[in-house]
């Protein structure tokens, strides 16, 4: 049986995240404490005890991907010889699926995303930034209307193919609230901004991408097993590779409904490691199932499936 690992990105955060696994899983439990000593985080107060931080970048990534590779960590221990055809990360999910794949070491992942967001916060706070979604409106009228914004010099950018007729705009906030109506005479069902204040997968984030590359090329290792890139929704396993395609993960739209149609006929089954967001993109995507793993139960039910 071929499995795909899916991991999703930043909006996946909730309070409370991973306390099964951490309560139920040695190796998850492990994972949390020693990466908190490492990280310099305390990940038992950020993921289950009310606080500010889950929702600002620098932390959220971290918690997100120590959420997901908990998720992981918890079938592996139920598993044995537990491996994946590919990995696909949506976003920050990317940096989840190279931590699984082996290009990366659990612990210097979350230290390393922390900087990312630390990087990306840094690009935004110069400008009011933010995202928004535009569902019912086909990919070509959207990026048409994108091109015709940024020729008015406003920046509006495509950031993410999500499903059919839902993509996720990036931009600067006051530009994306000028833009919606003209979405919505465009035809679209619905304009929504997020509550987000950066704007992943465009051009505002050319430092944070720089600086991210530095850091990449002292903690990539030189082979890993393939991981689909957001950028162009194809296979990569060297540090090459990855030093290059990464560059171009923050400033350019991430391809996930092509990066499943890529690998629709090796899968025979998706798993979705600490969230369930990407199994309800992947209805609208796949004809294979996909499995999400939130907490010891789905494990239960995924390995009935598996064995």
């Amino acid at each position: 049986m071929k499995l795909i690992s899916l991991f999703a990105g930043q909006g996946s955060q909730s309070l409370g995240m991973g306390k099964d696994f951490y309560e139920n899983s040695k190796s998850a439990k492990e994972f949390l404490d020693s990466a908190s000593d490492f990280c310099k985080i305390n990940f038992k107060h950020l993921l289950f005890e009310e606080n500010e931080d889950l929702n600002k970048s620098e932390f959220t990534q971290p918690a997100i991907v120590l959420n997901s590779l908990m998720a992981f960590l918890a079938l592996k221990e139920n598993l044995d010889g537990l491996e994946f055809e590919y990995a696909i990360g949506h976003s920050l999910g990317e940096f989840s699926a190279l931590a699984v794949q082996g290009a990366l070491d659990f612990k210097e992942v979350l230290k390393l995303v922390n900087q990312r967001g630390k990087f990306m916060q840094d690009d935004c706070s110069k400008v009011q930034a933010s995202m928004m979604v535009v569902l019912g409106l086909k990919d070509e009228i959207v990026e048409e209307l994108c091109k015709k914004a940024q020729a008015e010099a406003k920046k509006i950018y495509a950031a993410n193919y999500n499903c059919e007729a839902q993509i996720v705009l990036a931009g600067l906030s006051s530009d994306l609230k000028e833009y919606e109506p003209i979405f919505k005479e465009a035809g679209a069902k619905r304009t929504m901004l997020l509550n987000m204040n950066v704007a992943s997968h465009c051009p505002l984030l050319e430092e944070a991408s720089l600086k991210l590359s530095k850091e990449l090329d002292l903690v990539l290792k030189e082979d890993f097993k393939p991981v689909i890139s957001n950028v162009s929704a194809k296979p990569y396993k060297s540090k090459k590779e990855a030093l290059s395609l990464l560059k171009e993960q923050l400033v350019k739209p991430v391809l996930y409904k092509q990066s499943i149609a890529s690998v629709e006929k090796e899968a025979d089954i998706f798993v979705e490691f600490g969230a369930s967001i990407l199994k309800g993109l992947n209805k609208k995507i796949s004809q294979k199932e996909t499995y999400s793993l939130t907490k010891m139960s789905d494990i239960d039910d995924f390995l009935k499936v598996y064995k």
